[in-house]
């Protein structure tokens, strides 16, 4: 523990590995948010300093209010993100799960257009060098690279990721600073009132609020990082990332208030790279393709923590999760690297030049951040934050968030209906996965343990049967250890009679706090039938095996077990017995008891279980040593089905 005690401090490498990790997206908005709010119009004193407002009074509101100062107070055992806000809060209410759920595959679809986005607008300042220049290719070489280096773990580019964005955030505030000089009076553009101003005359307001928007869009990840940085750290470097940001915006303004009246050619003309000395021009496009290959490198990272974090609370179907270094919540998923790759590159082929990119971007986030005011909001209710303070928190944010997402549905027709669908397959997916789960536990049967106490001790006791494995191992999902599935016992006693010396029973609860890792042991009938339950966080990799083997050394160790061979050559040479594991598989039998929609969804569910890892696989269990069997999980009762004999 001592490594999360570590991260809470405020130390230099601290605030430089917050700067490499969090600001990629929120620090790389300059490239594209001024063009995008600019678009077609013709520029004025109004446009520009009104846009200069909505930009700096959103980061204020939104990013540093809600997230830096409220949200990175919900922390889970310092863990950060929306599925650790949905383990604090989910004993609240059941239908918590949803907001979870929507919000999180809203940011695993924003994470599919925030790469292509950020890294074509960087490589696109190339085209006032070489105006013919195709940079499709140019962005997907890059974007497929980064995905193929994914799976070599990314600790070593990290340590290079804080110097970077120092310098790329120097850059930009160097260059602002350069222009505000020119005409100082800019800065009034920080009062409100020019943000008042501009959404109430503008005939686009909805449209400029779309755009505004994108200045923000990586608050998310600054909430979901916490776990890497710390909440100090985080707190800290925002002051000057935050100064940087709005420094550079400062000067794209004055650069456009000196071009008033005219009309973009943003084919030509990017006020980000437009207020870069010709001399520097190529310097600088360097730079932020730099910042924006570390943007992504952070929003896919983020993406593999967010979906291995829903396989453990059972919101995903079991995906293989690799952990290329040592480093604490290093890990790769290669299903999802592969998707996301594919992904991307659909994106950039799709639309092809950021502006167009700009139409589908905003949408989904806005959605992420809804969800997550309606998650804080109820972890301030459960921290006993007065009434008055929840209700002002709620209104102000679901108005704000509620107004960007009017002027993000403006782009639903021009692209925004790809990352909504995107988000509604993934959405599909967690909600099948989660709702048959809770289908079958409806016919899972429990039956009271102690009743068999008796005859499992005979049937392994009974020389006629033949022994099936010294130690037999079965994974059970009953809560209480009073409890056992019906399965098992008729695994045991009835499906081919399984003699042992010693019979495990295991079980796996998922708890909320983050790395928890616990056991307790229960001598149901000593030295024939043990139960252990493991406690393990939602972040702790599930490997049964090893988990396992530990528990019986201990026990061993201990002389509260023997696990020695029991046939007679083996004995005296003092072997250690076989162990074998039983997964027991429920299949659907054909029954008519399911409403249309459960049909559906257990249909979904049964082809999603074939495309994903198995039982014994998701819990990393020796297959040589594994039978899986198959039991009908009956939906119609015998009892229920009328026939007649006749003679």
């Amino acid at each position: 523990m001592s490594n999360h005690k570590d991260l809470q401090k405020l130390t230099v490498s601290g605030l430089l590995i917050s700067l490499g990790i969090i600001y990629g997206d929120i620090g790389t908005s300059p490239l594209y948010v001024f063009k995008a709010i600019v678009g077609t119009q013709h520029i004025s004193e109004t446009l520009i300093l009104g846009g200069v407002s909505c930009i700096f009074w959103t980061l204020t509101l939104q990013t540093t209010l809600k997230y830096v100062v409220i949200t990175l107070r919900a922390d889970n055992k310092g863990e950060g993100g929306i599925f650790s806000l949905f383990s604090l809060v989910r004993r609240r209410a059941k239908w918590l799960i949803v907001p979870a759920v929507v919000g999180g595959c809203a940011l695993l679809a924003d994470g599919i257009i925030t790469p292509p986005i950020s890294v074509s607008a960087a490589i696109e300042g190339l085209e006032a060098y070489y105006p013919h220049l195709h940079t499709v290719p140019i962005v997907i070489s890059i974007l497929v690279a980064l995905f193929i280096i994914q799976q070599f773990g990314t600790s070593l580019v990290g340590k290079a990721f804080g110097p970077m964005m120092f310098v790329w955030f120097t850059m930009m505030g160097v260059l602002g600073i350069l222009f505000i000089v020119q005409m100082p009076m800019v800065i009034k553009a920080l009062n409100p009132y020019y943000a008042y101003l501009i959404l109430s005359t503008n005939p686009n307001a909805f449209i400029i609020l779309g755009a505004v928007f994108l200045c923000t869009t990586g608050a998310e990840a600054l909430y979901s990082d916490l776990g890497h940085c710390g909440r100090r750290n985080i707190q800290i470097s925002w002051i000057y990332v935050k100064t940087s940001l709005v420094l550079n915006y400062l000067g794209q303004a004055v650069w456009l208030l000196q071009h008033n009246g005219t009309v973009l050619n943003l084919d030509l003309h990017n006020p980000f790279y437009a207020i870069m000395p010709p001399w520097f021009l190529l310097y600088g496009i360097g730079i932020a393709t730099m910042a924006t290959i570390i943007a992504s490198q952070a929003l896919i990272s983020g993406s593999f923590t967010l979906i291995a974090e829903a396989v453990r609370l059972n919101l995903w179907p079991k995906v293989r999760i690799n952990y290329p270094t040592e480093q604490k919540g290093q890990l790769y998923v290669p299903s999802v690297n592969w998707l996301l790759c594919a992904g991307c590159v659909g994106v950039v082929l799709l639309f092809r030049h950021s502006d167009h990119m700009e139409a589908a971007y905003g949408l989904s986030i806005t959605v992420a951040m809804l969800m997550t005011t309606i998650l804080v909001s109820n972890f301030l209710r459960r921290k006993k934050m007065p009434t008055y303070i929840i209700v002002t928190f709620l209104v102000v944010y679901l108005f704000i968030e509620g107004a960007f997402l009017t002027g993000n549905l403006v782009k639903f027709v021009h692209g925004g209906w790809f990352t909504l669908s995107v988000g509604f397959v993934l959405f599909t997916i967690m909600w099948t996965w989660h709702t048959a789960r809770k289908i079958r536990n409806r016919y899972v049967k429990f039956i009271e343990i102690d009743d068999y106490f008796s005859i499992i001790n005979e049937l392994s006791e009974d020389e006629s049967v033949p022994k099936y494995a010294s130690q037999l191992v079965y994974l059970t999902s009953a809560n209480f250890n009073s409890e056992i599935e019906s399965k098992i016992i008729y695994s045991i006693l009835q499906k081919q009679p399984k003699r042992a010396d010693v019979y495990w029973l295991v079980h796996v609860d998922v708890v909320d706090e983050p790395y928890k890792k616990e056991y307790e042991v229960d001598f149901l009938v000593p030295n024939k039938l043990i139960r252990v339950d493991f406690k393990l966080g939602f972040r702790v990799e599930q490997q049964i095996n090893l988990l396992f083997r530990k528990v019986v050394e201990d026990l061993v160790k201990k002389g509260e077990v023997d696990i020695t061979s029991t046939y007679k050559s083996l004995n005296k040479h003092k072997i250690v017995g076989d162990f074998r594991f039983v997964v027991i598989e429920k299949v659907l039998s054909r029954s008519h008891n399911l409403s249309l929609y459960e049909s559906f969804i257990m249909g979904f569910y049964l082809y999603l279980k074939k495309v994903s890892l198995s039982e014994e696989r998701g819990f990393g269990l020796d297959l040589s040593f594994v039978t899986v069997e198959k039991v009908p999980l009956m939906l119609t009762p015998p009892d229920a089905v009328e026939i007649q004999r006749v003679n």
